[in-house]
């Protein structure tokens, strides 16, 4: 009597490493070669996964060099992994998530200390999981602004976001 192996998960759906812990999490970002020796810092992940806060210091090694500001590679990816991230804490495993498009309008220099925070509500979840509860596919729009320490408004950045359930 032949065995049927059952389909291999996709490991890239909906799993969050270690443990699933914002704080973990949040502590493994801040050693990411690219954040770190790019100055920015995850300050803080929501422990249900809603918003995130990150910064970063712009300092002679990291700067661009003719205007003495902020590297707007550097400034996207302030932002770049978090609406995803969240979209996998809250949904949890069992999705593929995937940023489709991301741009961002670079509006003034970005000096000093620069931020973002970003957030994704569990409202807005919800509305995704309805959407993708049959294997549809959805496509959400998520902005991000990045300010200074003034509070003025430096960059502006834009990400699709799809996600799809997998089937069980």
């Amino acid at each position: 009597m032949s065995r049927i192996e059952p389909a291999a998960k996709d490991p890239s759906a909906g799993t969050l490493y270690p443990g699933e812990s914002p704080r973990i999490y949040r502590a493994l970002f801040n050693v990411f070669p690219p954040y770190l020796f790019g100055g920015v810092r995850v300050q803080h992940i929501a422990a249900d996964w809603t918003s995130v806060r990150v910064a970063y210091t712009v300092r002679p090694w990291n700067r661009n060099s003719p205007n003495r500001a902020a590297f707007g590679g550097t400034l996207y990816s302030m932002t770049d992994p978090f609406f995803a991230i969240m979209a996998y804490g809250q949904l949890g495993r069992g999705y593929r998530i995937w940023n489709i498009t991301g741009s961002i309008e670079f509006l003034t220099p970005g000096r000093g200390t620069v931020s973002a925070t970003m957030g994704l509500s569990h409202e807005q979840v919800a509305e995704i999981r309805l959407a993708t509860d049959k294997g549809a596919k959805s496509f959400t729009e998520h902005c991000a602004e990045i300010v200074d320490g003034n509070g003025t408004l430096v960059a502006r950045a834009a990400q699709q976001l799809y996600v799809r359930r997998l089937p069980d």
